[in-house]
């Protein structure tokens, strides 16, 4: 992915701007004594659709409905954040979104997308088969069809990653939860923008280790499974060029539990009564996993989404980790 610019971040802030302004960033006192260290949570759960995603199909949609007018509408593949972004900025701009989902997918992320206005289809048992039944009818529905892995996504991450460096002060390291990685894409990218020297880290279950694979083979390694309820992180075709990008910007990435992604939902809510999806606490997951020598006196996560299933989240307060 070439480096992102100043001005093409500008821009992507004034239309993301539109639509969500910025999120919050705290340093709640609870987390940062249960962590040990000053930890600053940026909330990407408090944007229109729950979720960090909607930056990148606001981009997205924008360069569509400007440079390519004669599409109608685009169809892609989900566990539920992409497509509510897609949803919500196709509302917005005026173009039919068309979402694949997997069986099994969360009842109230696929409620969601249907009340922003999208038309979601069930095929296949993840996220993978999903996704290549998507790509395999686009042309014949006659619809742009979205990667889950695109510039203009990354891009319009990216816009929360600066609202974080600018507003949060120094900070040592940044733990980001991964799934094809338009967010740590659009971390490293920023960082790098600014000059800074913050450690990038990324966090994925060790129940869908592809992208971990991936970084260290330096190629793209595929899994047969990615069998986590961490929904967002359950990735096992990581996409090339993101991995890339994490080769050569980021720290490392490490891999959690789904019992300790459980637990972290447990202690945000604890702490800082916030409701996180399970990947929108796996980045915190992983903070607490490391010691104080490789995080930092000072880190942050990213809370990416707190669109969980409502029996879901009972399960996890009760104690119990929830079956994929």
């Amino acid at each position: 992915m070439t480096p992102i610019s100043h001005a093409e971040l500008d821009a992507a802030t004034e239309v993301v701007r539109r639509h969500v302004p910025p999120t919050p960033q705290y340093e709640w006192p609870l987390l940062s004594e249960a962590a040990g260290s000053a930890v600053v949570v940026k909330h990407e759960n408090h944007t229109p659709v729950g979720a960090f995603k909607v930056r990148g199909g606001l981009v997205y949609l924008e360069r569509l409905v400007r440079e390519r007018p004669e599409v109608r509408g685009v169809i892609s593949a989900t566990r539920g954040n992409h497509g509510q972004s897609l949803a919500f900025a196709g509302g917005a701009y005026g173009r039919d979104v068309v979402v694949y989902v997997p069986h099994g997918n969360s009842v109230e992320k696929n409620a969601a997308m249907r009340a922003l206005g999208a038309e979601v289809v069930v095929h296949g048992q993840d996220f993978q088969e999903a996704r290549e039944e998507a790509a395999r009818v686009a042309g014949e529905r006659g619809l742009e069809a979205v990667p889950p892995f695109h510039r203009d996504l990354v891009l319009g991450v990216a816009t929360y990653v600066l609202e974080l460096f600018d507003d949060a002060g120094p900070l040592d390291t940044v733990y980001v939860p991964v799934g094809m990685g338009s967010g740590i894409n659009a971390m490293i990218a920023v960082r790098d923008l600014l000059g800074l020297d913050t450690a990038i880290v990324g966090v994925i279950s060790d129940a869908a280790p592809a992208t971990r694979l991936s970084v260290e083979s330096g190629q793209v390694v595929t899994t047969e499974s990615a069998s986590t309820f961490v929904d967002g992180v359950a990735c096992r075709v990581p996409d090339a060029e993101s991995i890339v990008a994490m080769i050569t910007g980021a720290a490392r990435v490490i891999e959690v539990s789904d019992d300790a992604a459980a637990e972290a939902m447990r202690v945000l809510f604890r702490t800082t009564h916030n409701v996180a999806e399970p990947a929108g606490a796996i980045a915190l997951a992983g903070l607490l996993s490391e010691s104080l020598e490789l995080r930092g006196e000072r880190s942050a996560f990213t809370l990416c989404g707190g669109n969980v299933d409502t029996a879901k989240f009972e399960a996890v307060l009760a104690g119990t980790t929830p079956v994929p």
